[in-house]
């Protein structure tokens, strides 16, 4: 099988903050201000960024991913809101795992603000169901709705009207983001790069990590060729024969800790997944036999 060049990150020449030192508090533009929430781990990074949009002097604010309902966290977006003498109006949400919307319902009572998100068990019974195409007029401003699913199905991205695009777990600030199986689609995930490419986004405000501004399009096109790249890392882990998945992953993620191995494994599957669907590969054996023993097709 021919030999695929690893992709180059982009942002390995940037000047991004090391982990565990973004700072709590961050004004990205007028539009927007950056919350971190105070939840660190393995898979958040320095915690789950929280955004206030709106206009300067609209006394108005959204909320973008709340979080997790952290009282500290929740007196640190008052204090924003605050010092913008704004109040809240909405409660948008990327999709529905907890780290993200866990504070979405509770916030949403607390201030008064209908929260709105593409899951209707998200945005509650008196939420509002978000569609593609969708363009929201709050606080001054207008954001538009952008369908990303892929991490999850119900996945989305904000696009306010600087140009930036508030990608949630879409694309991570560090490193690259998860598609899990049997609930993420990496079809539909490559799908969701293209689309938020084709916006021309000035910057992408990412659910965990540091804010992208250099050139967010370098960033988008790394996350696309390092798809492929770990397609040509399977598919060449299968060419001597049949591999369970806990070998492939052995194999393709020895230099990762193994502490994300298991999130290492739930991206394999869900790009064996494709593979399979796309005739490359097969699953081979019976459930006595090995279950997750899969084969080039």
């Amino acid at each position: 099988m021919p030999g695929v060049d690893v992709p180059a990150d982009p942002r390995a020449s940037w000047a991004l903050p090391p982990p565990g030192t973004m700072d709590p508090v961050v004004d990205l533009e007028p539009l927007v201000t950056r919350v971190l929430a105070p939840n660190p781990s393995s898979m958040t990074l320095d915690g789950t960024n929280t955004y206030v949009v709106g206009a300067p002097g609209s006394g108005q604010a959204v909320l973008v991913d709340p979080g997790p309902d952290d009282p500290a966290h929740l007196a640190a977006v008052e204090r924003v809101l605050a010092g913008r003498d704004a109040r809240c109006v909405a409660v948008l949400v990327t999709h529905h795992h907890g780290d993200h919307a866990e504070a979405a319902l509770p916030w949403g009572e607390r201030f008064g603000a209908q929260v709105a998100a593409a899951s209707a068990v998200v945005a509650g019974p008196r939420g509002r169901v978000l569609e593609a195409g969708d363009r929201l007029g709050l606080a001054g401003t207008t954001i538009g709705v952008v369908p990303t699913p892929g991490h999850t199905g119900d996945h989305l991205a904000f696009r306010v009207e600087s140009g930036a695009v508030l990608v949630g777990d879409h694309v991570l600030g560090r490193g690259t983001s998860v598609v899990t199986h049997p609930e993420g689609d990496v079809v539909a995930y490559l799908e969701s790069l293209r689309r938020v490419l084709d916006l021309g986004p000035s910057a992408l405000y990412c659910g965990h990590g540091p804010e992208l501004t250099e050139n967010p399009a370098a960033v988008l096109e790394y996350y696309l060729a390092h798809r492929a790249y770990r397609e040509h890392q399977l598919l060449a882990g299968l060419a001597n024969g049949p591999r369970t998945v806990a070998e492939l992953v052995a194999a393709i993620y020895a230099e990762v800790p193994r502490a994300l191995w298991p999130a290492a494994t739930q991206s394999t599957r869900a790009t064996l997944a494709k593979l399979h669907a796309e005739g490359r590969v097969e699953w081979w054996g019976t459930d006595e036999d090995d279950p997750d023993r899969v084969r080039l097709a």
